[in-house]
């Protein structure tokens, strides 16, 4: 009898489970490792007493037929639905109307909903960082930061980081595919979760800035399934985010607060920061994923394909299917 593949997935994000979710049903054994605590990577949402926000992808849009079913499956399962915001712009110049004729979705009752769903039933091992990949005869073997060198060994590897963080786990193992990694730029962003005792009395509910150190504001209480207290998201540019990225978070508040303010908003009853490291792509790497089939090595992420959800989703997806294809020529080639 065929022993079964098994292959590491570094990353749960939605590339990262896309890929183990597409594996897993084809009948190979995966294993998901993330450093986090749980699954959905950047499609993420800050709790508190009383409130949650959304402090990472905003929403999402969906135009590719693959994603499309789902997303179908995402809305059947309760966990995703379309938000319907009033939309608005800013610039140097004023004011203008923001548009919303594209369908925008967001999870429910939370950004963390669809990943949540996918990650169902994976071998999935969270608070586990990945730090360094050995190859030997018998496979692939995985050091981590918390509990050293695992017993396992994989037939694969597929790492779905940010290309910063897949480049340290390349350089040592396959120089060629760590120039992939560096030839992608991803930005720093930081984000800012506001609460209010009351709704601010906006007429809009999005907005997207196209000056100063802001790039968008949300009330994300706006968004179907929230409840609880009115909180708003603010993002930074990335450039202002790169130029500021060590600062301190009271630095980061006061700035975009006082932007926020200045576009009608209001000083908050409270706010939390968060700095995304590696949010925003640059320049993104073209063909969606890469794979070495004599290494057993591969990579995927929005960073290879667009920089959204959906190109994170698409990614992973397609991975999975070179994956299984390697693995099915494989086999005829022994037989």
């Amino acid at each position: 009898m065929t022993t079964p593949l098994h292959y590491a997935i570094v990353g749960a994000g939605i590339a990262g489970l896309s890929c183990a979710r597409a594996l897993t049903d084809a009948g190979v054994q995966v294993t998901v490792f993330d450093k986090s605590r749980g699954p959905a990577g950047r499609m993420s949402t800050r709790r508190g007493d009383g409130w949650a926000c959304d402090h990472g992808a905003q929403y999402f849009t969906a135009r590719d037929p693959l994603f499309l079913a789902e997303l179908e499956r995402w809305q059947t399962a309760g966990v995703a639905a379309r938000w319907q915001p009033r939309l608005t712009v800013f610039d140097a110049h004023g004011r203008r109307d923001g548009g919303g004729a594209e369908a925008r979705y967001v999870g429910t009752p939370r950004m963390t909903a669809p990943g949540r769903l996918v990650a169902d039933g994976l071998n999935l091992r969270v608070q586990t960082t990945v730090n360094a990949l050995h190859r030997y005869e018998h496979g692939w073997e995985l050091a981590t930061a918390e509990r050293g060198l695992l017993a396992e060994a994989f037939d694969g590897v597929l790492l779905a980081v940010p290309a910063p963080q897949a480049l340290p786990l390349l350089q040592p193992v396959l120089p060629g595919l760590a120039e992939v990694a560096t030839a992608a730029r991803m930005q720093a962003c930081w984000a800012l979760m506001l609460r209010f005792e009351a709704p601010l009395a906006l007429d809009f509910d999005g907005a997207f800035v196209n000056h100063g150190a802001l790039r968008w504001i949300a009330r994300d209480t706006s968004k179907p399934g929230r409840t609880g207290q009115e909180t708003w998201t603010l993002h930074a540019s990335a450039e202002w985010s790169e130029a500021h990225t060590e600062d301190g978070p009271d630095h980061v508040a006061a700035a975009l607060i006082a932007e926020f303010c200045a576009l009608g908003g209001a000083a908050p009853l409270a706010w939390s920061a968060h700095r995304w490291r590696y949010a925003i792509t640059e320049s993104a790497v073209e063909g969606g994923y890469v794979w070495h089939s004599a290494a057993g090595l591969g990579l995927c992420g929005d960073w290879l394909n667009g920089g959204r959800v959906e190109g994170a989703w698409l990614s992973g997806h397609a991975l999975a299917h070179r994956v299984l294809a390697s693995a099915r020529g494989a086999e005829l080639a022994r037989a």
